[in-house]
């Protein structure tokens, strides 16, 4: 199976569990990597994209409205933003917040389950509330996989706990096992 894009979302805790996520990617992996991250509406634009640079040898980049979504690019939602993929490219939303979060990891994710269906991989990281399980279920019942950080390994163990919950994962493993089996879905 051949899979087109990769979309992380993560909360509380999550900037240790995102940057060590992108330390462990394969570099033969060549799929998009979009993530949600939530933060304040404040936060420095650009600041995030330094912090995870750091973390892997790909450009990251928050990406702009209509924008094409490339290969072996990670992108990063903007602050404030709901980030959607339509098409082979980003939008972004103003909408309400999904989950007290703009950016919404459900909205995330279930654009890219509408988007990419069977060729999409969902992954659910540390947090403290339930944003992320719906949008993982629908990548699931669109035949996509999914995967969630153990929630014994998680900072806050609330949004694994609910992604579990709301489908059936693929994988529940720790931040350093997820590496090796995105390799194994994606490269092998």
């Amino acid at each position: 199976m051949s899979y087109d894009l990769i979309a992380i979302g993560a909360s509380w805790g999550g900037l240790l569990a995102v940057g060590t996520l992108l330390e462990g990617i394969p570099a033969e992996l060549d799929q998009a990597i979009v993530i949600a991250q939530h933060r304040s509406p404040e936060s420095t634009r650009g600041a995030l994209e330094e912090l995870l640079q750091r973390h892997i040898a790909r450009p990251v980049s928050e990406p702009g409205d209509k924008e094409a979504v490339e290969r072996r690019h990670v992108y990063v939602a903007p602050p404030d933003y709901h980030l959607l993929v339509d098409g082979g490219r980003f939008a972004l939303s103003i909408e309400g917040r999904v989950q007290y979060a703009r950016p919404s990891i459900d909205v995330l994710f279930e654009s890219v389950a509408e988007a990419h269906r069977d060729r999409a991989i969902g992954i659910v990281l540390t947090g403290a509330n339930e944003d992320g399980a719906a949008g993982l279920a629908a990548i699931k019942r669109n035949g996509g996989v999914g995967i969630v950080q153990d929630p014994r390994t998680a900072t806050k163990k609330a949004m694994p706990e609910a992604a579990i919950a709301a489908s059936q994962a693929d994988a529940v493993l720790a931040l350093e096992e997820i590496g090796p089996f995105l390799y194994g879905l994606c490269c092998l």
